[in-house]
């Protein structure tokens, strides 16, 4: 095969490259209040309708109907300096000081006690997501481009009080997922712009899961609280072009699209939590949430009248995050929070990537609620996310090694309003 038709190759099958997915994309912003503790005793507290998320069993601790919306704002700082190449390029052309773009995370939530024992409740937030945006012209732009994916989950939730100790849970959950991936030549050996576009593929799909959650309330200062999510399949039907000719060889499209489809897995996640009222204003909570990150072993791509366009391994590995929070009531008004988080990163070292470069993280954070009257309230969150640098290689289709020296980190704020009825 030509120089020519292996370039045009590989290029298109970077619609799927290390760079769509090779890091995590989970989101754990479900609520405000819970991003003041570090999310540690998600599981076990029971403070608003944001329980809906986290564990529904916890439904069973309210005995009036509670409404809660939340919008929490991120605002990562992921930068990256090229250490070496084998391309002869100066390694300054690599250098980017921001790639993930901010956003806004929001979340609504409601809860209604049916009957003394029985407890419904319904929640539309989101647990996965990514965006990164490189320039037009970036260099390796084979390994970079634009990636995004957006997915919003609603979930259905009945709780019923089996004992006065313990409450069950069950749920089912509908996530849409909307995704686009755009790669452009760079530093290719083609003599097209470097800003030319070789793979852009947009689409979306809807799939179905169920969660289970437990609480059990060991006396009147201790409980615990188990979560679990399931995993769910999603297949992204859309389309697929680039910028190349119509007529060359392996995919050409020129400004036409073919019908294209990747399939996903997100992962399972569960979760093991306890609270304790240490003393009559203060309480300690901790959490360990796991997720199974190993579901996410391959990706594959299918163009319609292709057939399979590209396989990769992505060799992701369970992950866990441990928490520890505590929470003291000020006075009558207000509630104030504090916690801690390691949050382990699933990427394998030998598969890292520059479109989300993952990493171990550090959560350190604070919040408060105050009470605008007895029916309602506000919280504030504030987390602060510090990263390990990472130094790793990365090589593209075509051959082509990219050595990059990675920094992520991040900050959270959010508001959330509480009301009961």
């Amino acid at each position: 095969m030509s120089l020519f038709k292996k370039t045009i190759l590989a290029s298109s099958l970077m619609c799927v490259s290390s760079g769509a997915f090779a890091a995590a994309f989970q989101l754990a912003e479900q609520s405000v209040s819970g991003l003041g503790r570090a999310y540690a005793g998600e599981a076990s507290v029971a403070d608003d309708a944001s329980v809906v998320a986290r564990n529904p069993a916890l439904m069973s601790q309210f005995d009036s109907a509670q409404l809660s919306v939340a919008a929490m704002f991120v605002e990562p700082d992921v930068s990256l300096t090229g250490t070496s190449t084998n391309n002869g390029m100066d390694a300054a052309l690599l250098d980017e000081s921001s790639i993930a773009p901010s956003a806004i995370v929001p979340a609504a939530y409601y809860l209604q006690p049916i009957s003394n024992d029985w407890f419904v409740g319904v929640g539309v937030y989101s647990q996965f997501g990514l965006a990164t945006e490189f320039a037009a012209d970036y260099a390796a732009g084979q390994l970079a481009g634009e990636t995004e994916i957006v997915t919003v989950n609603t979930n259905l939730s009945a709780a019923y009080k089996v004992s006065p100790e313990l409450t069950v849970a069950f749920g089912v959950n509908h996530v849409y997922a909307d995704a686009k991936v755009i790669r452009n030549f760079g530093a290719s050996m083609l003599p097209v712009p470097a800003q030319t576009q070789a793979v852009h593929l947009e689409g979306d799909d809807q799939g179905y899961g169920w969660n289970i959650g437990l609480s059990y309330q060991l006396d009147q200062d201790s409980r615990f609280g188990f979560n679990y999510r399931s995993e769910t399949k999603i297949v992204f039907d859309g389309e697929f072009s680039n910028q190349l000719p119509a007529g060359a060889p392996f995919y050409g499209t020129a400004g036409t699209s073919l019908p294209g489809s990747l399939e996903l897995t997100l992962p399972a996640i569960a979760e093991l939590s306890g609270s304790h009222q240490v003393s009559e204003h203060s309480a300690l909570h901790y959490s360990v949430l796991w997720t199974g990150w190993s579901s996410f072993k391959t990706l594959e791509a299918q163009v319609d009248g292709r057939g399979v366009v590209f396989s990769k391994d992505e060799n992701f590995s369970n992950s866990l995050r441990y928490s520890v929070g505590a929470d003291h009531q000020y006075n009558e008004s207000l509630k104030l929070r504090v916690g801690i988080a390691y949050d382990e990163s699933p990427a394998d070292p030998y598969h890292m990537s520059i479109s989300i470069p993952d990493t171990d993280r550090l959560w350190y954070s604070f919040g408060a609620e105050y009470q605008l009257s007895k029916t309602s309230s506000v919280d504030l969150g504030v987390s602060i996310l510090r990263g390990k640098t990472q130094n790793f290689v990365e090589t593209d289709n075509l051959g082509q090694a990219w050595g990059f020296e990675s920094k992520g980190h991040a900050t959270v704020a959010g508001l959330q309003y509480n009301m009961s009825f």
